[in-house]
């Protein structure tokens, strides 16, 4: 078949080498334009643009999709499916009706929970031990078209945004070869979502990285590990900034001394919370490279009842 493909960050490049190396043809490639980035504010181009310049496959860069120049463009050579992995516009209805048939776009959860700009993390955040991938059939709607299929992928204790980011876009590019597949075989039926059941995932925001050590450990930690790698968690200590990059929850009842430094050892400094006590053990000082806390001791002082945030 006859596919358009657009995406733009790493976690749609699993899907383009999939589809790449299948028996399906890839018509053009649609991704971001080029964006400044860092303090140099050079141009960096996406993971996708970069796929397909290696693969000598057309490149296409509109600064918005929904054109009708650009929708005429994509008429010419007319699409079986266009497949959408996090591309970052939004499709206008002109625009998904372009292809033959329809638009697929894969989704980071098992719809219809987790609708929105960051499911990893959201699922994270609120201590999920289960996620997947869904493929749908897009509509006008926000990660409302009907499904066609999904994969369940288990969250693992020590799974952070990160890790469950890779798991999710290798099993998504499978999943969206396994769609086509049946699709060509006319084996799938499209099952409209149950909005009853429908949750949402909201944008991440830099505010949210700040750690309330009111909350429990096990919320803390689970904080943690859902804005790993961005936007990162921290507290105040000494009013600098202190990044807090792993942990553990060491189980207890409330704590009166929240904030509060319990106990120090070269593995570990524990702090209270609002039930038990949160274990760092990795962190990084403002300014400074990630470190062990063993390496953080060394360097830096810090003792039993100081208060951190």
């Amino acid at each position: 078949m006859n596919i358009v493909f657009m995406g733009t960050p790493e976690f749609a490049l699993p899907t383009l080498e999939k589809l790449y190396n299948s028996s399906h043809s890839i018509i053009s490639i649609i991704t971001q334009p080029d964006r400044p980035k860092g303090r140099g504010q050079k141009q960096v181009i996406s993971p996708i643009k970069n796929f397909a310049i290696e693969n000598n496959i057309p490149v296409l860069q509109p600064a918005s999709v929904n054109t009708e120049e650009f929708i005429q463009t994509l008429l010419e050579n007319r699409p079986d499916y266009i497949i959408v992995v996090a591309f970052g516009q939004i499709l206008r209805e002109a625009l998904l009706k372009a292809p033959k048939q329809f638009c697929i776009n894969l989704h980071s959860s098992l719809l219809p929970k987790y609708r929105g700009a960051a499911p990893i993390n959201r699922a994270i955040l609120n201590g999920d031990t289960l996620s997947g991938v869904t493929t749908m059939i897009m509509d006008k709607g926000m990660d409302t078209g009907d499904i066609l299929l999904t994969r369940e992928v288990p969250i693992e204790p020590n799974d952070d945004a990160k890790s469950l980011h890779d798991k999710l876009s290798e099993r998504g590019g499978e999943l969206v070869l396994e769609t086509l597949s049946r699709l060509e075989k006319n084996n799938i039926l499209p099952t409209p979502q149950n909005s009853d059941q429908a949750s949402y995932a909201p944008k991440l925001k830099k505010e949210e990285s700040l750690i309330d050590w009111e909350m429990d450990a096990i919320n803390i930690l689970n904080r943690i590990r859902g804005l790993t790698p961005w936007p990162g968690t921290h507290t105040l200590y000494n009013g600098k900034r202190l990044g807090i990059l792993r942990g553990e929850v060491i189980s207890g009842e409330a704590s009166d001394r929240q904030g509060h430094v319990e106990r120090i050892t070269d593995s570990g400094i524990e702090i209270g919370t609002g039930k038990g006590r949160l274990k760092i053990t990795e962190l990084k000082p403002e300014g400074k490279k990630a470190m062990a806390v063993k390496s953080f001791l060394s360097g830096y002082k810090i003792n039993c009842g100081d208060i951190l945030g």
